[in-house]
């Protein structure tokens, strides 16, 4: 099994409130970073790129 490296947004600073992602050839793995042993999110990364482009204000492909 491999192992994942999470990270959160350098926004985030010192704050447990936050989003953790993990990135993987193929997935993007998200989780909550107050509840880190719980269930993750896991989707493709076409998918992670897509939704990235439309928060910053980009239209969707």
């Amino acid at each position: 099994m491999q192992t994942l490296h999470w990270q959160k947004s350098t926004y985030s600073g010192d704050s447990s409130n936050c989003v953790e992602i993990a990135t993987t050839p193929t997935a993007i793995h998200i989780r909550d970073s107050k509840n880190t042993g719980d269930l993750q999110l896991t989707i493709p990364s076409y998918t992670w790129t897509e939704f990235i482009r439309y928060a910053a204000g980009g239209r969707a492909s």
